[in-house]
């Protein structure tokens, strides 16, 4: 990145409690650095003895449980990618018994050149019980947590549909992230086939070819970073673009998603997908007055849309509710001719 500046740094705060999080950091809406909000993990501290250390923790409290690994060839140079003409992905999938996993990562740290390895977003409660047991997050006690074990692995630029906090384990972690609003600057890759389940950005941040995706510097000028210790945690808001680079031969992160949504909610991925299906190819025109109406009833351009009318004459547009979101999807397979 020598001829981009350097990223914002990303706020930090320490002290942090269950209120503060919901009432100031979320309502925010910005990523912020936590410093040592789970350094009292027992976790942490077999970190802090090392690398043997933590992974004997991690083998005693799930060595026989079968998760599934990837693996990428030292060419790659940690980088999880797509292969040169996107048919598929520069990694090998397999599943296997987390005790041998862990040491096979012990013994790539032998090698000057090791290949990528990590076992990515296991359920803990259902690998390790344990160790959820032992190392709980008070900020979201009824949020699953998930494990992400690996060496010196690079995970291209993406977003999830959901809040995360992420806490860092063992080894350092840095994070890129960059707001929703650089979406179209970060040049997402196909929809359908993804390397981990959303689009990520088709650009290297460590080498961007400007001359083919030459609106990333504008995107970088957006970017912020900061670099995890262990015990320390981050977070990432609402579909924020991330890119993560561990650090360390061995590197573990627990993280916790969630989603506050109304129950029965649809989901917003799925009705993008039938925006495109049903928008994105009409003519120009009628493209741009569904704009409109899209604007008017969905994101309430011009305020609320049914404030006019007497709320039982409100109809899909009345305020929401289980039963309601349930009276459209019957509309909807209707529509579609669903059973």
């Amino acid at each position: 990145m020598s001829d981009l500046p350097p990223p914002w740094a990303i706020g930090e705060v320490d002290g942090v409690d269950f209120a503060r999080f919901h009432e100031e950091i979320r309502r925010a809406g910005r990523p912020v650095v936590m410093r040592g909000l789970v350094a009292d993990w027992p976790a942490v501290a077999a970190a802090r003895l090392g690398d043997e250390a933590i992974v004997e923790y991690l083998r005693e409290r799930g060595g026989d449980q079968l998760v599934t690994a990837i693996a990428a060839d030292p060419r790659e140079e940690g980088r999880f990618f797509y292969n040169q003409d996107l048919t598929g992905f520069n990694f090998a999938k397999a599943q296997g018994r987390l005790g041998d996993f862990l040491a096979d990562l012990l013994q790539a740290k032998q090698h000057p050149r090791p290949p990528a390895l990590a076992v990515q977003s296991e359920v803990i409660p259902a690998v390790m019980p344990a160790f959820g047991e032992a190392n709980r997050l008070a900020l979201l006690p009824d949020v699953e947590p998930r494990i992400w074990i690996g060496n010196r692995i690079r995970v291209a630029p993406h977003y999830d549909l959901k809040e995360n906090v992420a806490c860092n384990v063992a080894g350092r972690r840095c994070f890129t992230l960059f707001p929703p609003s650089q979406l179209a600057n970060l040049y997402p890759g196909p929809f359908e086939h993804t390397p981990a389940g959303t689009p990520v950005s088709m650009v290297d941040p460590a080498q961007p070819d400007l001359e083919r995706y030459p609106a990333f510097a504008e995107a970088w000028g957006e970017a912020s970073q900061a670099t995890l210790e262990p015990g320390d945690a981050l977070y990432i808001p609402y579909m924020w673009w991330h890119g993560v680079d561990s650090l360390e031969p061995v590197s573990i992160l627990v993280n916790y998603w969630w989603a506050e949504t109304a129950e029965g909610l649809g989901g917003p991925y799925d009705a993008l997908l039938h925006a495109i299906l049903s928008f994105r190819h009409l003519p120009a025109e009628q493209r741009e007055v569904w704009h409109r109406m899209v604007d008017h009833y969905v994101f309430d351009a011009h305020g609320d849309p049914a404030a006019h009318l007497p709320g039982h004459a409100k109809g899909i547009m009345a305020p929401p509710s289980r039963q309601l979101f349930e009276r459209m999807r019957t509309m909807l397979r209707q529509v579609l001719g669903a059973p």
